[in-house]
């Protein structure tokens, strides 16, 4: 079983890409992890990095930091594939960060 987690996003521009930040079409909020509901962890973060393909569909996420340590990444990266961004012609790179707290 899945519990809802309670989702703070930060959309960072990457330092490398000097455009707007893409708007979000589409955000898939991701599930606190059951496991860590049983290991007693209720609350940690991700920061991933996003390859937003040119028709705003997210190609890759990499998991640039987590707190506690792969605790949350597979939930991060399920959600953040689903997630759709404004088509903006070319690939685009942003940093999103995902606060995860168990609220049962």
């Amino acid at each position: 079983m899945f519990l809802r987690a309670l989702l703070v996003l930060s959309l960072s521009l990457s330092a490398t890409l000097a455009v707007a930040s893409p708007k979000v079409l589409k955000k898939v909020p991701p599930e606190f992890p059951a496991e860590a509901a049983r290991k007693n962890v209720n609350a940690g973060s991700v920061r991933a990095k996003l390859t937003i393909a040119n028709d705003g569909k997210v190609a890759d996420v990499e998991i640039v930091e987590a707190e506690p340590k792969r605790v949350f990444d597979r939930a991060a990266i399920e959600a953040l594939k689903e997630w759709r961004f404004e088509p903006a012609g070319d690939k685009q790179i942003h940093e999103v960060k995902l606060v995860f707290r168990n609220e049962e």
